[in-house]
């Protein structure tokens, strides 16, 4: 599995299963590898993670410094994708 590198640690989530994510997007990197969500391989997952991370409902699951890791390991995913996202 691949994993971006960051010094924020994720807990594992009670209302994740991290085989539904990996099922999905197969072995890929994720912006929250713990749980296997935001996948932040290609320029369209990067975005829609940027997205989804963004939504109050999805931030809200997790501690404030653990959305703070997710959206690090995002953003540097962009600059990887050359994808322009907006804080």
């Amino acid at each position: 599995m691949k994993f971006l590198m960051s010094s924020g640690k994720i807990d594992s989530r009670d209302d994740v299963n991290p085989g539904e994510g990996e099922e999905k997007y197969g072995d890929v990197e994720f912006a929250d590898a713990t749980n296997k969500k935001y996948p932040v391989d290609t320029p369209a997952h990067v975005r829609a993670a940027w997205n989804y991370i963004n939504h109050k409902d999805n931030a809200a699951k997790y501690e404030a410094d653990e959305v703070e890791t997710i959206k690090n390991r995002i953003k540097r995913a962009a600059k990887k994708h050359g994808v322009e996202i907006s804080d």
